[in-house]
C-alpha cells in the first residue's frame, strides 16, 4: 500500500496535470494507493478542479503554512490509520509521471533493508537532464554560489552533483539527499525520523530531513530508472523576493543545525559577502531589500 501527497498553492492547471499523469501510472504499477492534496489556500479553484477531474483524491484545505508544514498534514493522517500504508510518496505538483516511475521507486525503496528514501531521475519540461540529488550543502557550494568559478566545478561533485555516469549506469546509487519534487519514504522511517522539520517554511526541509534519516542509519538513493518530468518552481517563482528570503533563510538555518561552530561562522560570513555583493547587482530595489535583509540575518544584526 502506498500514500502519495502533493501539496498545491495556485497551480491549478500544473496540478491537473500532475494528477493525470500518476493516476495514469498508479493504474499499471499493481500498487494500491490513496493520493492527498493539501491545498494552501489557492485562489485559483485548484480543490474544485481536483474534485472535478479527479474526485477519488482525498483533499485537504490548509492556510499556507508552507511546504513541509503542509506535507506534515497528510503525513500526519496517514499515519494515524491503524495499519498505515507500507510507503509515503511525497510529489511536487509541478511534475508529470512517466510510465513505470512510481513502481520503479517502489521497488528500489524495498530492495534493500537499510534503504529509507528514494527520489526520481528528473528531466525538465524540454527533456534535458536536470540535477534530482546533491551531496549536502557546504562551504564549496556557497563559494559557487557567490563567487566566479570555472563551470566544471559548477557542473561537478565540487558543487554537490553526482556524475552523470552513475544516473547512466540505471541502477539505484546512494546519495546524501534527494529534491523534495519525489521523495518516496519507508513507513518506519517516518516513524523513527519524524517529519519535516517546520521551523523550515520552504526550502531546505528535504536536506535536513535526509540528514536526519541518514544519522539514523538509513540510506537515501536516487532510481535512475524512475523517470519524472520537473517543471521547477512554479509555485515560487510566483513571488521572487519573497522566496529569496525563504530560501537563504531556510539556508541559515540549515547551517545553525548541521553545521559544528567553526563551519558555521566561516559560512555566515561568506553569506553575508555573497548578499552584499549581490544587492550592489540587483536588478530592482525589492530584490536589493531582500538580498541587504538576509545579509543581515547572516550577521546577526
Amino acid at each position: 500500500m502506498l500514500a502519495v501527497v502533493l501539496v498545491t498553492w495556485n497551480v491549478r492547471d500544473l496540478a491537473l496535470d500532475a494528477l493525470r499523469s500518476l493516476y495514469e501510472d498508479l493504474a499499471s504499477s499493481g500498487l494500491p494507493a490513496d493520493v492527498y492534496v493539501v491545498d494552501c489556500a489557492s485562489t485559483d479553484g485548484t480543490l474544485d478542479a481536483i474534485a472535478n477531474a479527479f474526485p477519488q483524491t482525498i483533499r485537504i484545505s490548509s492556510e499556507n503554512v508552507g511546504f513541509g508544514s503542509a506535507n506534515n498534514i497528510a503525513i500526519r493522517e496517514i499515519m494515524r490509520a491503524p495499519n498505515p500504508p507500507e510507503a509515503i510518496y511525497l510529489l511536487n505538483p509541478d511534475t508529470i509521471t512517466q510510465p513505470g516511475a512510481t513502481r520503479a521507486l517502489y521497488d528500489a525503496l524495498f530492495s534493500n533493508e537499510r534503504t529509507g528514501l528514494v527520489g526520481a531521475n528528473l528531466s525538465y519540461a524540454d527533456g534535458s537532464f536536470q540535477p534530482g540529488a546533491f551531496a549536502f550543502p557546504g562551504l564549496r557550494q556557497l563559494w559557487v554560489e557567490f563567487f566566479p568559478t570555472p563551470g566544471r566545478l559548477i557542473e561537478g561533485t565540487f558543487n554537490g552533483r553526482y556524475p552523470r555516469a552513475l544516473y547512466n549506469a540505471g541502477k539505484p546509487f546512494p546519495v546524501d539527499f534527494v529534491l523534495g519534487a519525489t521523495m518516496m519514504l519507508r513507513r518506519e522511517v517516518v516513524q523513527q525520523t519524524g517529519m519535516f522539520d517546520e521551523s523550515f517554511f520552504i526550502y531546505c526541509e528535504e536536506i535536513d530531513w535526509a540528514w536526519r534519516i541518514h544519522d539514523a542509519g538509513w540510506q537515501v538513493c536516487t532510481v535512475p530508472a524512475a523517470h519524472i518530468i520537473h517543471l521547477a518552481g512554479q509555485s515560487t517563482g510566483q513571488v521572487r523576493a519573497r522566496s529569496v528570503i525563504n530560501l537563504w533563510t531556510s539556508r541559515l538555518l540549515l547551517a545553525q543545525k548541521h553545521y559544528p561552530p567553526w563551519k558555521r561562522l566561516l559560512a555566515h560570513a561568506m553569506i553575508a559577502l555573497g548578499m552584499t555583493l549581490k544587492a550592489s547587482r540587483a536588478p530592482n530595489a525589492e530584490l536589493r531589500e531582500a538580498y541587504l535583509a538576509i545579509r543581515k540575518q547572516a550577521l546577526g544584526t
